[in-house]
């Protein structure tokens, strides 16, 4: 396999006020900006508020790790002044959501891997809440409809007890959420809480890894579901216990 990945970050300035990217990057997913100095690949692009990131394809944990932390190091050059929120979802204060880019959702459909329907789009339950994800593009020959499903497993299922940021789960971050591509599949139901930490990065790479080699998980449909969709420890518990499911505390 080899990895990929288009985070979302927020900004915020030096008294935690969130900041809309609107502005800072004058690029966006149609034509996002190839950072200059850095191989072909890495990206960065306005995405809504948020300041999205793009890596080309790792073929090694070392090189995913580095991919990642390189991209967001340079783009602190074109933010000048602010530095990255932790958080996956934010109410963002009005006068960051005044342009009417910061109103965009669901540009493209994804879908659900366990119903195979396209998953409707976000409606926030706050007009100014905002999320940000951390999407993995996995490249394989594994069937997307397969590897999904073993994704949520092996890294939807383990997140729900790793990641604390559960509001993003109101706009996006359910089961299953994925769409197919040319090499493999994007899976998107994590959200961005993995990218500041390196053993974190690894963390995604081993359970990448292991859910393109498990196979069907069809049986667990259910407890995957609840644990992921509703936030349920315990049968998160119960199921990294089944299947030896490596969660980091």
């Amino acid at each position: 396999m080899r990895l990929g990945s288009d985070p979302e970050v927020f900004l915020q300035d030096k008294n935690g006020k969130p900041i809309s990217s609107i502005g800072y990057i004058g690029a966006d997913k149609w034509a996002p900006f190839q950072i200059p100095d850095m191989p072909e690949g890495f990206t960065l692009q306005e995405d809504n508020v948020s300041l999205e990131y793009g890596i080309p394809p790792c073929a090694s944990p070392d090189e995913f790790v580095h991919h990642i932390q390189a991209v967001m190091e340079k783009s602190k050059e074109y933010i000048k002044g602010l530095t990255f929120s932790k958080l996956s979802c934010i109410i963002f204060p009005e006068d960051q959501i005044q342009h009417p880019s910061a109103h965009v959702f669901g540009c493209e459909p994804d879908f659900n891997a366990w119903t195979k329907e396209i998953n409707p789009k976000p409606r926030p339950p706050h007009p100014f809440m905002r999320s940000a994800g951390g999407h993995i593009h996995v490249e394989t020959t594994v069937d997307p409809i397969i590897g999904v499903r073993a994704m949520d497993l092996c890294a939807g299922v383990p997140s729900t007890l790793m990641d604390n940021g559960e509001a993003r789960k109101q706009l996006y971050g359910k089961h299953g959420a994925f769409r197919p591509k040319p090499y493999g599949f994007e899976y998107r139901t994590l959200s961005n809480y993995w990218i500041f930490d390196e053993a974190l990065i690894r963390w995604v790479w081993r359970a990448t890894e292991r859910a393109l080699q498990i196979g069907d998980v069809s049986a667990e449909r259910d407890y995957i579901i609840q644990a992921i969709d509703n936030n349920d420890k315990e049968v998160a518990k119960m199921l990294a216990k089944k299947y030896d499911l490596e969660v980091l505390v």
